[in-house]
């Protein structure tokens, strides 16, 4: 005769073993070392202020002429 198998058992190393795996799939398509993310953060910073530096002014104040 075969094993007697627990079904709930099986079932949830089963999905245990899919979520392992998209898991990992996440990290390879989304995972960043604290560097890269703070070179990043640093660059977003800098071109922020690159922006906000050409910025015009505005002409709401009323000119004194």
């Amino acid at each position: 005769m075969a094993d007697v198998v627990n079904l709930n058992r099986f079932r949830k190393r089963k999905r245990s073993e899919t979520e392992r795996q998209q898991a990992e799939r996440n990290r390879v398509a989304h995972g960043r070392t604290k560097a890269e993310k703070q070179a990043a953060r640093r660059e977003r910073e800098r071109a922020e202020q690159a922006h906000d530096g050409h910025a015009r002014e505005r002409g709401d104040e009323p000119k004194d002429c």
